[in-house]
């Protein structure tokens, strides 16, 4: 009970940073460019430029929480309590960040700085969002109702309205639309870079003469497990097992260590992995 607690919190807490982490981006850096670089951010900002009166942070949030009743009404309780939260604290935190502290114009006359923090910071908090299964929902919970009554695709639904909200972004100038299409294209690939890197592990295959004390390090060490199997030597037949074995980079490092004193000969293959599914790692979902 105990565990399911401290993991909850756990998942609430990256929840929670990963959230206000793309709303600052979006707040101190898309909103005084109008980088308008897709989704319901993008949408607020086109908007803004047509209803003065109206910010796009409170344009960002009437719109997210429409979506949201939408999404409600469609799904029931189905519906998702972490994009749900996401959405919520995502729409209210960049609201307040405008209360706070009022955005005139943009911290430095940089526009590239400026978009690597607009694209950058979103991408790393998306990241930590999809990590955990959740999402800041807007045009994702319009993908989730498209899915749900048709059969489209709905990545390459997402894709070309992405493109035509930062074409929209033209409104704002020639420059500020090519700076948009570039962040465009830097956030499609950051995300996954950045999702690669937080579930980066290293897989070990150990050929070895001696695998006892190899194993008996990953399971009471490094409290990791592996999988052993019989091998033989292509080029002098002698008899070996193959070690194989999961773990962090750190833990990669110290077994690398170890086989080396207890087996100089050992021929260690190590590889990166960013999708482990299994005990201790990843469940089947």
């Amino acid at each position: 009970m105990k565990q399911k607690m401290q993991k909850g919190t756990k998942e609430f807490l990256l929840l929670t940073v990963g959230t206000l982490i793309v709303a600052a981006g979006v707040y101190f850096f898309k909103f005084p460019n109008n980088f308008s670089t897709g989704g319901v951010s993008g949408i607020s900002i086109i908007l803004g430029a047509f209803l003065p009166h109206i910010t796009p942070a409170t344009l960002m949030l009437i719109i997210n929480m429409v979506l949201l009743a939408i999404g409600f009404l469609v799904f029931g309780r189905k519906f998702g309590i972490r994009t749900a939260y996401c959405s919520t604290l995502l729409s209210f935190s960049t609201w307040a960040m405008e209360k706070i502290y009022p955005m005139n114009a943009p911290f430095t006359d940089e526009p590239m700085l400026e978009l690597c923090f607009a694209v950058g910071l979103p991408a790393v908090g998306s990241a930590i969002l999809f990590n955990m299964d959740g999402s800041t929902g807007g045009t994702d919970i319009v993908a989730m109702i498209m899915k749900k009554f048709t059969n489209l695709d709905i990545g390459k639904a997402l894709m070309v309205s992405d493109m035509i909200i930062t074409f929209s972004a033209f409104t704002f100038g020639i420059k500020t639309g090519l700076f948009s299409i570039l962040g465009l294209i830097m956030k499609s690939l950051l995300v996954d870079v950045v999702i690669e890197n937080i579930n980066m592990c290293k897989y070990l295959t150990i050929i070895t003469s001696n695998p006892d004390p190899i194993c008996d390090y990953i399971i009471n060490k490094l409290h990791r497990g592996a999988t052993t199997h019989d091998a033989k030597g292509a080029y002098n037949h002698e008899n070996k097992e193959i070690v194989l074995t999961v773990m962090s980079r750190r833990q990669a490092v110290l077994l690398r260590r170890f086989v080396k004193t207890v087996d100089p000969k050992a021929f260690v293959l190590i590889t990166n992995t960013s999708e482990i599914i299994g005990k201790g790692f990843r469940g089947v979902s």
